[in-house]
Parts: structure tokens; sequence; C-alpha cells
């Protein structure tokens, strides 16, 4: 039951980048009437850089798919978290009326963080060392012919 409501929230969740994404590209959503000033003159200099918001919305559509594919869902969020904080750190500042939804959105984005947090102890490096299996690792590895000294791995 957790698998399914996981993959329910998270097909929402990436369905909701890819549409903000394809949005980007082809203008099909109106822009409201009553956007503050602050915020319609933000997305104006956004739009005068001309890559900007093509590479961002490319980005919302990678990790929106990839947050649809369960083996690729880490990866999925890691593209779309630093979109998120833009999110979220635009509607603290210009637009507080949407910052519920943001706020949601970041939630979700650290919720799955943190349920795939052990695919995320290879990035950090020596931090692996800090994992609760890391010590089995070792002591496993120690023997092994492929690996003559555990410590070579992290002398690179």
């Amino acid at each position: 039951m957790k698998q399914k409501i996981t993959f329910v929230i998270c097909l929402l969740f990436g369905l909701m980048f890819i549409n903000a994404g394809l949005n980007k590209f082809f203008h099909y959503m109106p822009v409201p009437d009553d956007l503050p000033a602050a915020l319609t003159s933000m997305n104006t200099a956004l739009q005068s850089i001309g890559w900007v918001l093509p590479l961002v919305g490319l980005a919302e559509i990678i990790g929106g798919l990839l947050m649809i594919i369960p083996r690729l869902r880490p990866l999925g969020v890691i593209i779309l978290f630093p979109i998120l904080i833009g999110i979220l750190l635009t509607h603290l500042t210009v637009a507080p009326s949407g910052l519920p939804i943001a706020l949601g959105l970041l939630l979700i984005s650290m919720w799955i963080i943190l349920t795939n947090r052990d695919k995320y102890y290879p990035l950090i490096g020596r931090g692996m060392l800090a994992h609760p299996t890391a010590g089995k690792l070792k002591k496993k590895q120690a023997g092994s012919h492929l690996l003559q000294d555990s410590e070579s791995l992290w002398n690179l």
C-alpha cells in the first residue's frame, strides 16, 4: 500500500514538473492577470535572457520524467531540488500567495530524499563511513581478492 501511495504522489509530482517544463517551450497556459508587479518584472527579466527558461524547462521535464520511474526517482529529485528552492524563494519574497504549494512540493521532495537516502551515500564519498552498514561492508571486503587494501578506495 505504501508503494502505491508513493507512486501516485511521485506521478503527480513528476507530471506537475513535466507540465511546467513543457509550458516554458510551448506557452499553452495563460498568464494570470493579477500577478504582482515584481513577479511580472522578474519573469520579463528571465525571458530577456534567452537560455535560462529553456534550461529550466528542460531540467523540469527530465526531472519530472525521472520522478515517475521508481528506480530513477532519487536522480529526478536531485535534478528538481534547485528548481524547488527557486520556487520557494520566489514565493517567499515576491508572491506569498503560492507559498503553501511551494512548501508542499518541498516537503514531498524532502520525503523522497529521506526515503532514498541510502542511494546518496556513494555521492558523499568519505561520508559513507557514517552509514550504518559501512562497517559490515568493510569487513566483507577486507578479505576479498578484489580489494587488497580496503582504505585504497579513499586514497584515490
